[in-house]
């Protein structure tokens, strides 16, 4: 019997753990046809079948759960050895994996890539948006970047830039026509564009003012479920958007959108580059780090 290769071994653990030769391919960088012709070979050299499938899923059999279970660990420990031949050349290398929402993702980009980038240009990020809260780690990723009440209590928060606000906010024109909400109770008076969440909830709008908070089931005819699509319809005239203030900024310094209840909004805590400290970090992972930090 012919020994399986590191790279049998590495995208048969990629397809089982991302149960999906779709995704698993993407992780991997090569075509679904390719990764599946290498785990056809990879069973026919064993003698046994390794994933169950089917057209809409895929999944390990008992067999693959057994070898995934003894092949993880030494994955993970071949990659620490090459991590740490890395660092002592000095040069942090390899793919930097990081998930988050758009925002996130914009002023990562505009912050710290290009410093980065600079810096470690042996480094490949692989930065991937989504709206949806992953499990950064089930997922394969190395970090992610998230709003302070969003990161999971086990990981290790990094905070990144400034706090932030979340205003409510309108046209002149709806103001004009319809009046400014003086409280939170009054936008259920009002015509509201509603928010739809990743998990597919409605996004009940959240206030606090002097230790009292509330969260408003707002009404409204119009729902979106992207932030600048929000903005631009309140520009428009549509209606009461609630948005964070920097996606905000350019429109309400030049008049076309007016804040609302701004008592009622006070900052909270911002971005957070987050990673799980149970695993080894990865020296492009910790090079990242530093540049967060030093960019505030």
């Amino acid at each position: 019997m012919a020994r399986p290769t590191l790279i049998d071994l590495t995208a048969f653990a990629a397809v089982a753990e991302q149960r999906s030769f779709r995704q698993a391919a993407d992780v991997l960088g090569v075509s679904r046809s390719s990764l599946s012709h290498t785990i056809a070979a990879l069973e026919r050299s064993l003698g046994v079948r390794l994933l169950h499938r089917t057209t809409r899923s895929v999944a390990p059999t008992e067999a693959g759960e057994r070898l995934l279970r003894r092949l993880k660990p030494v994955l993970q420990d071949l990659d620490q050895a090459i991590d740490a031949v890395a660092e002592d050349g000095g040069h942090p290398s390899g793919v930097l994996r990081i998930n988050g929402g758009e925002g996130a993702m914009r002023l990562l980009l505009k912050r710290v890539v290009p410093v980065f980038l600079e810096r470690y240009p042996q480094v490949a990020l692989d930065l991937v948006t989504d709206g949806r809260l992953v499990d950064i780690v089930e997922q394969g990723f190395d970090a992610g970047i998230r709003l302070a009440e969003a990161v999971p209590q086990d990981m290790i928060a990094v905070p990144f830039g400034a706090d932030l606000r979340f205003l409510a906010v309108a046209a002149p024109s709806y103001v004009a026509a319809a009046g400014r909400p003086g409280a939170p109770e009054d936008l259920r008076r009002h015509r509201c564009i509603r928010q739809r969440l990743p998990s597919g909830k409605l996004y009940r709008w959240e206030f606090e003012k002097h230790g009292q908070e509330i969260a408003v089931d707002v009404p409204g005819v119009v729902t979106l479920d992207h932030t600048m699509l929000m903005v631009e319809a309140a520009a428009d005239g549509i209606g009461i958007a609630y948005v964070p203030e920097t996606a905000a900024r350019p429109w309400l310094d030049d008049g076309r959108l007016f804040a609302l209840m701004e008592d009622w909004s006070p900052a909270v805590a911002g971005l957070r580059l987050y990673y799980c400290g149970h695993r080894h970090v990865p020296a492009s992972l910790r090079a990242f780090i530093d540049v967060v930090k030093s960019v505030g």
